[in-house]
């Protein structure tokens, strides 16, 4: 997290420090989901505030599209899209409740 260490701005981050218990569209069962950083910033305002961040591929934050025949590609990208968006719900709820805020970012918010 260079951007981290090179910001004035953030006072405190670390790299998968708690998880978050999710069901999982899969196989119902209660999972742990471990987001990567969690980003505490002190704001222009002088108020503190917390993020909780995932980095992943815009190509898994979209749905699929359905191709004519449903290959074996095709399933396990519903399958990591289906999960992925369990994991971010639960990720949602869970930060609200102790005022924080989620946010999934991809190559295009980092600029690469």
């Amino acid at each position: 997290m260079h951007w981290c260490d090179l910001n004035e701005s953030v006072v405190s981050y670390g790299s998968e420090e708690f998880f978050i218990p999710y069901r999982s569209p899969i196989d119902n069962h209660i999972r742990r989901y471990f987001p990567d950083f969690i980003i505490k910033i002190k704001e222009q305002s002088g108020e503190f505030k917390t993020y909780v961040v995932e980095v992943k591929p815009k190509k898994q934050t979209i749905p699929p599209k359905q191709p004519k025949r449903k290959t074996k590609n095709w399933l396990y990208e519903m399958k990591t899209y289906s999960v992925n968006q369990a994991k971010w719900e639960a990720a949602e709820e869970w930060c609200k409740d102790r005022g924080m805020e989620f946010k999934v970012i991809t190559e295009k918010e980092l600029g690469l």
